[in-house]
């Protein structure tokens, strides 16, 4: 009997080692690819930047761009760096912004389809930014903050009446889709009554980022740059948001304070993107879903590599848009569109258990 005994405990301390091993082996592939995804993003970046600069009617070697920067001035370079640039900037800032914020908006809504585009946040913003540029110019520098406003408007009323003895993921998409409709509609409404003339007015409605400036840089980097931040900062309670909310106050988490603070950070970074870059839809989805694929579901690591990855994608759109029809351009927003669909409704086939 007492050889039996051990013979089981033998076989049960060797079934924990190889359990254990095999555990240490899966968390050691996937670092492996995580920091490869990391570093292959990073490069891609860099060569698709000065890609993105040497496309169109002039061209420029990389010496002479550097050359041009930093030594001597190069009429050609100068050129590039009053009209391309701010748009490259601001595509890769933006689109880093709304990757963010749907990494965000996913987390606090516990539902994996949520887009700051499909739940109405930057349609919201939007309209608000399209109100100061039509009715009150003077206030333009205020744009961003009007924005945010509108945003944070579109998100309450989203929340609030998704809103029945708890939070449904199929309702809240709905919600949003309904909300979203609405201050579409109202922007466009707007574009109309100004006779498309006004094109502040119309790239916002447009996501039209042609005739960007380094003023609208100046704009964006501060708001970007501290939202980035917090979202980082906030990583760590993101991943608690993943767990029941039972669990997670178990754990001395203050649930509804924290929810609502990450949500104002997404909302801070969904809105002043799109009063800038104007609406931009399905880029919020896309790039978190393949983010968690390559680096896994630890926000920590989810929320840098998905500024990279959103970076990259909204500049490869804008690149793409301004390529695919030269001498004419196809906006960055219908590039995301036309991609973005298909690949929303593939994941809401898939996810039949939000379906409820």
């Amino acid at each position: 009997m007492e050889t039996k005994e051990k013979e089981a405990e033998a076989l049960i301390t060797e079934e924990t080692v190889n359990s254990e091993g095999q555990d240490k082996s899966r968390k050691k592939k996937k670092m492996a690819r995580a920091v490869m995804s990391f570093a292959v993003m990073t490069v891609l970046l860099v060569i698709l930047f000065f890609a993105a600069v040497n496309i169109g009617s002039l061209k420029v070697s990389f010496g002479d761009l550097l050359g041009g920067l930093f030594v001597k001035y190069n009429e050609d370079v100068a050129t590039i760096y009053d009209l391309r640039f701010p748009r490259i900037i601001i595509s890769m800032l933006a689109g880093a912004a709304i990757a963010v914020s749907g990494v965000l908006f996913q987390a606090v809504l516990k539902n994996p389809l949520a887009d700051p585009g499909i739940i109405g946040i930057s349609s919201g913003a939007s309209f608000a930014a399209v109100l100061i540029i039509a009715f009150a110019p003077t206030l333009f520098f205020f744009t961003p903050l009007f924005a945010f406003l509108g945003g944070v408007l579109a998100f309450f009323l989203v929340y609030s009446l998704s809103w029945k003895g708890g939070l449904s993921p199929l309702r809240i998409i709905l919600v949003g889709v309904a909300v979203n409709s609405m201050f579409t509609g109202l922007s466009s409404a707007m574009n109309s009554m100004s006779g498309g003339n006004m094109s502040g007015v119309a790239s916002i409605v447009n996501g039209n980022i042609t005739m960007k400036i380094w003023d609208d840089v100046k704009t964006l980097v501060p708001y970007v740059v501290i939202g980035l931040i917090l979202a980082v900062i906030f990583s760590g309670k993101c991943n608690l948001l993943s767990l029941e909310d039972k669990t997670a106050r178990s754990l001395g988490v203050n649930v509804n304070t924290m929810r609502i603070t990450i949500s104002l950070v997404a909302v801070l970074l969904a809105s002043i993107s799109t009063a800038v870059a104007g609406t931009i839809s399905f880029l919020g989805l896309i790039v978190p879903h393949i983010g968690r694929i390559l680096v896994g579901s630890d926000h920590k690591a989810l929320i840098p590599f998905s500024m990279l990855f959103g970076a990259f994608t909204f500049l490869l759109a804008d690149t793409i848009g301004r390529t695919i029809a030269s001498p004419y351009e196809v906006s960055a927003s219908i590039i995301m569109s036309v991609v973005g669909g298909p690949f929303f409704i593939i994941l809401l086939r898939r996810s039949k258990k939000y379906a409820s």
